[in-house]
């Protein structure tokens, strides 16, 4: 069973004090830790997205501050969780400082502990390619994880039953794209993800940039 000195080290809120554009790409190659049920789910990050908030039509912080969407205006580092379709619920984290919107989607994380207990909660996600595909989309990465509406509004810098942590050094490059799934402000390049990794949903381009990793 993990203790807290075992657990990975929260991100700090200064991390995500920054532009969804610079929190996305350096987001990626760090971990999703969630605590359920007594089991501990982890993931590294391969997948993100950016919205940049009142300027960007496709953001949920677009028509301005709703009940529903208060989290992306507040403090940075904050779990926003919304349900699309009626059916899927999307994790995001909250960026820029309070009163600034901003967020980073979840789009895809690889799998790392807890797999067993992920297959449980969604058992036909991982379909003929494996656990590879569990945390495949923002839905099966919510439903894998048991991440719902009561995770609205969690501190994603503190250790509890959601936050993000450091990962290790991951060198594959970042490849961006535009944002997939959207109608408006469909063609900004605010898609983010790791260079082969098997875990990122399609489709996978068009490709349009290459970003080499700091070494």
């Amino acid at each position: 069973m993990s203790t807290h000195r075992s657990l990975p080290r929260p991100l700090p809120r200064r991390f995500f004090n920054r532009s969804p554009v610079e929190v996305a790409q350096n987001l990626l190659g760090h971990r999703v830790v969630r605590h359920w049920q007594g089991n501990w789910l982890t993931g590294c990050i391969v997948e993100v997205e950016a919205y940049l908030g009142e300027d960007d039509e496709a953001a949920h912080a677009f028509a301005g501050c709703t009940p529903r969407n208060a989290v992306l205006f507040g403090p940075p580092g904050h779990a926003y969780v919304y349900q699309i379709y009626g059916l899927h619920w999307c994790l995001n984290v909250s960026t820029l400082p309070a009163g600034t919107a901003g967020g980073v989607l979840f789009r895809a994380l690889e799998p790392l502990a807890g797999v067993e207990t992920m297959l449980q909660l969604a058992p036909l996600a991982a379909g003929h390619r494996g656990p590879v595909q569990l945390l495949r989309g923002p839905g099966r990465l919510a439903r894998a994880l048991a991440i719902t509406r009561a995770c609205n509004g969690l501190d994603l810098t503190r250790r509890g039953e959601l936050y993000l942590a450091e990962g290790e050094d991951d060198p594959r490059p970042i490849v961006v794209t535009p944002r997939v799934g959207i109608r408006r402000s469909r063609y900004l390049p605010l898609r983010f993800y790791l260079q082969s990794s098997p875990a990122v949903s399609p489709p996978r381009g068009p490709v349009l940039q290459v970003i080499a990793r700091r070494g």
